[in-house]
């Protein structure tokens, strides 16, 4: 597992704790192991472990960024997810992208009860006006009119390849099944771009022509469809990602680089 961590980017020591669980017998889950069953363990159980990560910050009066998990028809449209940033009231004017609907909030619910905000990081039901249930769908965001979410169709990113399957090549044209958030969309790889050296942490002066398992590439990733996303450093929760190919994950990545406004061409 620690070379695993390691090849993924993660500080050991910083950002992983182990401990010893038993899922059959429930031992230092929720209360601490008794000494004579593990004699050689006097730290943290589980939940102790849980209760002290740190949760992530989430600015209340940042832009709202609520990707759409489901939908229900329940007097009206409903639309589920998580306040990834920003904060939604009962009567705010929002829109829908990528199709760029303006929506009303006449109600929204934390479970069963009705209430009149939700705060960031808070999975929320909210009842829409303006929109059709069929007009929505999975990995949609919600957010603030004035500051909308980009929607994109190529990207760079960083990469971190795991395992590509028996006989297949990461290279320019490699086609996979891109994760991120609520979002599952075909994509490929139109461009590898650059690849760090991982013994030096630097990029390589030659341009790949194509990577093998454990490489970190930077690479401009298509999709054909417009996706809702943000580069990682903005909105982490919104700008990392699976590749999947055949039921297998395959890669890594960081949203780095979108498009610009005006051209559409991503920009370093």
């Amino acid at each position: 597992m620690i070379p695993f961590l390691k090849s993924s980017q993660y500080n050991v020591k910083k950002d992983a704790q182990f401990l010893p669980i038993s899922g059959l017998l429930g031992s230092n889950m929720k209360t601490r192991v008794e000494e004579g069953v593990c004699a050689w363990w006097d730290g943290p159980c589980l939940f102790e472990a849980l209760d002290a990560v740190e949760v992530p910050p989430r600015d209340p009066e940042g832009p709202l960024r609520m990707p759409i998990i489901d939908k229900i028809k329940d007097l009206g449209t409903v639309v589920m997810g998580k306040t990834e940033s920003g904060s939604i009231c009962e009567g705010d004017s929002l829109l829908m992208m990528p199709n760029k609907a303006v929506v009303k909030v006449p109600a929204l619910f934390c479970d069963e009860d009705r209430v009149r905000y939700a705060d960031p990081g808070e999975n929320v039901r909210v009842r829409l006006s303006g929109i059709e249930e069929e007009d929505i769908l999975s990995g949609f965001v919600l957010c603030g009119v004035a500051k909308p979410i980009p929607a994109v169709t190529e990207f760079v990113a960083q990469l971190q390849i795991l395992e590509l399957l028996d006989n297949a090549i990461f290279t320019a044209g490699y086609k996979a099944v891109l994760h991120i958030h609520a979002i599952v969309e075909e994509c490929e790889i139109v461009e590898l771009m650059q690849q760090i050296d991982l013994k030096k942490k630097k990029p390589m002066k030659k341009k790949p022509l194509f990577v093998k398992n454990r490489a970190i590439v930077l690479c401009r990733v298509q999709v054909n469809n417009l996706i809702c996303i943000e580069k990682f450093s903005d909105f982490p929760q919104l700008g990392r990602f699976t590749l999947r190919s055949e039921g297998k994950t395959v890669a890594l990545g960081k949203v780095t680089t979108l498009p610009t406004v005006a051209n559409n061409a991503c920009t370093t």
